[in-house]
């Protein structure tokens, strides 16, 4: 996700259940493994309860996704360094990030879960929230490893910085950011644009980030929603909010005003290779979810010392 919000290696689809992945951390063969499928529907329920108590369901969905994204994203590949092992993100600097802002609600949120399944990890945690709330919203199964280590505080921590921005002005310069922010984390073109597809989850929020609304109508669905309103809808630069003057960062909105999109957002349609992905993902769900399931999976193992899974020896 982007802030002030949120070389392709793929992770294949049809491999081993999660539980089998499980096993081959080696942080699971020293210690008790949590029980996948257990955490996950705490996680799962966690979300179910607030959607109730909300009416609306729009928190934690889309909220859970970001802080797996942001706990990730991080990672450069120049150095190693960075990325979700250590749940760093629980100590500053990196919890006084700005583009941090709003997160420490979500990782309160799962203390239940962790007094509850005291064996994971925060970092497998944080990451696993997001895993579980798109696979709630509807959207493909991503594969996922345990393993991930707890550090004693944030002393490695990456410098700031690391993470999209939403808005570099001219649109060859916001490209131009999208690309050099993804390609250190490794990621092709194809990838980038699958993973910015989590916005058709959740919404902006002013006192996060600045920027205000949902991408899409339906804000706890996983869909392709989102590239199909990127290509086929007017997008224009917002001008008013709640009967008066907006005065947020630059944002765009539908005709509606209801909806809206970041630059970094417009920008993807106004590049000829990003929008040519843009176009197939908006025509093919399928696609979209397969393509977003793997680049999602390799996201969040970015730095952790897995050992080589078994799959890629063949």
């Amino acid at each position: 996700m982007f802030s002030r919000i949120a070389a392709s290696s793929a992770v294949p689809l049809a491999v081993a259940s999660a539980a089998t992945l499980s096993l081959a951390s080696p942080a699971d063969a020293k210690a008790s493994p949590a029980n996948l499928p257990a955490v996950k529907a705490s996680i799962a329920d966690l979300i179910s309860s607030d959607a109730s108590a909300r009416g609306d369901g729009t928190a934690l969905t889309g909220t859970f996704v970001r802080l797996a994204w942001h706990c990730s994203g991080s990672y450069s590949a120049a150095d190693n360094s960075g990325g979700s092992n250590g749940s760093r993100m629980r100590f500053e600097p990196e919890a006084k990030w700005g583009a941090n802002a709003g997160l420490k609600m979500a990782r309160d949120r799962l203390e239940g879960v962790k007094e509850k399944h005291p064996e994971i990890s925060y970092a497998d945690l944080y990451t696993l929230s997001g895993v579980v709330a798109v696979e709630e919203a509807g959207g493909p199964s991503i594969p996922f490893r345990l393993g991930r280590s707890d550090f004693a505080d944030g002393a490695t921590s990456p410098p700031d910085g690391r993470l999209p921005d939403a808005d570099k002005g001219a649109v060859p310069k916001t490209v131009g950011h999208v690309r050099d922010v993804f390609n250190r984390m490794g990621f092709s073109d194809r990838e980038m644009v699958a993973l910015v597809g989590a916005h058709a989850l959740g919404r902006c929020h002013t006192d996060a980030s600045g920027y205000w609304g949902p991408w899409t109508n339906a804000e706890t669905t996983m869909s392709n929603e989102y590239f199909r309103l990127l290509v086929e809808e007017k997008w224009t630069i917002k001008k008013t909010h709640n009967g008066g003057k907006w005065t947020g960062p630059e944002q765009y909105e539908d005709k509606t005003g209801n909806l809206m999109m970041l630059p970094s957002d417009v920008a993807l349609i106004q590049d000829p290779e990003f929008a040519k992905i843009v176009k197939e993902f908006a025509d093919n769900e399928d696609l979209f979810f397969k393509e977003f399931a793997a680049s999602f999976s390799k996201l969040l193992e970015l730095g952790v010392p897995f050992p080589k899974a078994w799959w890629k020896f063949w």
